[in-house]
């Protein structure tokens, strides 16, 4: 990978201090051109497995990116001007409508991680040389859109360009993995794989989880009805999405409350979910159970565990009903990792084999109990910055809070997390730069030599994430 630079500038991020800079730039020499490991994320597997170039420039950078629209509607932009799909299939804007919108309002991004995520990609990646305007909108969508009617803009070549080595989809556990099944038929199985994430089937206040679960076993010819049956159907499952690349799973749970309970409770808990619906205490339960499930299907297929825990979802719920999730209204909020993951912990927790990686947006726990935790339990990791957190400031938040305690060998490297294809390069670069300007910061301060901040970097960019995902 050699991200670029385009009009942004090449010492962006690194210290103003003379000294620490140079300390920086010399870290990050070694470090820009690595491959890039993208172990989970959100991009559509379709794009991989068709290879069909992408519409313009409004669908490939605006329409996917929440990161981007919520923004918009936040000062009272609607998502019918942005493009954005409404449920009943009414028409919504399309093409330079949108584009022109997004330009009108591209100033609300300064200082944002967002801005430096589409400048790079319009730069460096697109070819612009100028940031996005109102005056310049028109000339730079026909730009933009030429460049993407190249066959060296197909998503295929973008993945080879970006010296992407492999990329996780997120795929539901009902998914027939149809675009992979395409992906093993051309050989790109391993630079694209899947991750198994089985919420629709683990959550009892997923839509349609009954019927869910009804249609999981009829894919298995398994007996969810038994709660033994239930936890053979994902042991089925799980093995299915390895065929198409699969070393992890991934669970967003609005708590990381687990449980541990007796085989008769457990049945009875099912029994109930499948007559109709729980109460909220009994779905956290639920919910709980499943995820020491899980916890132990993953020390016994060796699958890492990922999960994603506090936030609360689809807050607005008007716009839930009319545009469905990820809309940008989900919200963090506090978590309890100590005594959320003990039942999961104290079963599992010495397991060998078991991998589990911990994702917070709680950031007043990255110290107070993720790394504490992570530097005693053997089968812990602490997962990047997520989501909110995946900025310039939120790294370097993550890096002084998380390392005297995790240390780096604890760390799982970066993810990129994103819808935003363009932008996987400009994100991992980020998390690069910030890095090497921690451990420059390090190394000016005589904490570590400048060899041992060279394969820190090395690590954190590259051979932790390869490390924590077992690839």
């Amino acid at each position: 990978m050699d991200a670029g630079n385009g009009f942004l500038h090449p010492d962006r991020l690194f210290p103003a201090d003379p000294a620490t800079r140079t300390i920086a730039r010399d870290l990050y020499e070694t470090v820009r051109n690595l491959p890039i490991v993208s172990p989970h994320g959100h991009t559509e597997p379709s794009w991989f497995a068709d290879d069909k170039p992408f519409e313009d420039a409004a669908s490939l950078l605006v329409i996917p990116d929440h990161y981007l629209f919520r923004m918009l509607h936040s000062v009272g932009v609607t998502l019918d001007e942005l493009g954005v799909p409404r449920l009943d299939g009414k028409p919504v804007a399309t093409g330079r409508a949108i584009w022109r919108t997004f330009a009108a309002h591209y100033h609300l991004f300064r200082g944002t991680p967002s801005s430096l995520w589409v400048d790079h990609a319009m730069s460096a990646v697109l070819g612009c040389t100028e940031p996005l305007t109102s005056d310049n909108a028109d000339a730079l969508y026909d730009q933009i859109n030429a460049q993407l009617a190249l066959p060296e803009f197909r998503p295929r070549a973008l993945h080879q360009r970006f010296g992407i080595e492999t990329i996780a989809t997120t795929d539901g556990a009902l998914d027939p993995l149809t675009h992979h099944q395409k992906m093993a038929a051309d050989g790109w199985i391993g630079k694209v794989r899947t991750t198994y994430r089985p919420d629709s089937v683990t959550d009892p206040d997923a839509v349609g989880f009954r019927d869910n679960l009804i249609k999981f076993g009829e894919i298995t010819g398994t007996e969810v009805t038994r709660w033994d049956g239930l936890i053979e159907t994902h042991r089925r499952r799980r093995a299915y999405f390895r065929q198409f690349g699969a070393t992890a799973t991934d669970h967003g749970v609005p708590t990381a409350f687990t449980a541990d309970l007796p085989p008769a409770e457990k049945q009875a808990l099912l029994d109930k979910a499948l007559k109709g619906p729980l109460s909220p205490e009994e779905a956290e339960l639920f919910r709980g159970q499943m995820m020491t499930e899980m916890a132990g299907l993953s020390a016994e297929d060796g699958m890492v565990m990922q999960i994603h825990a506090g936030s609360r979802r689809n807050t607005d719920r008007g716009l839930f009903a009319t545009r469905g999730p990820n809309m940008g209204a989900d919200i963090p909020t506090p978590t309890d990792w100590v005594g959320g993951l003990n039942a999961l912990l104290s079963k599992y927790g010495h397991a060998p084999g078991l991998r589990v990686l911990l994702f917070t947006l709680d950031e007043t726990t990255y110290a107070r109990e993720m790394a504490p935790m992570v530097g005693h339990w053997p089968c812990l990791m602490i997962g990047p910055p997520w989501w909110f957190h995946d900025s310039p400031l939120g790294i370097r938040r993550y890096l002084d809070q998380v390392v005297e305690t995790a240390g780096f060998a604890n760390m799982a490297g970066f993810n990129d997390d994103t819808r935003a294809l363009l932008s996987i390069p400009a994100r991992h670069d980020v998390w690069r730069r910030e890095v090497c300007r921690f451990l420059a910061q390090l190394a000016a301060e005589h904490r570590i030599s400048k060899r041992e901040a060279e394969i820190v970097a090395g690590e954190l960019s590259y051979g932790n994430a390869k490390k924590a995902y077992k690839l």
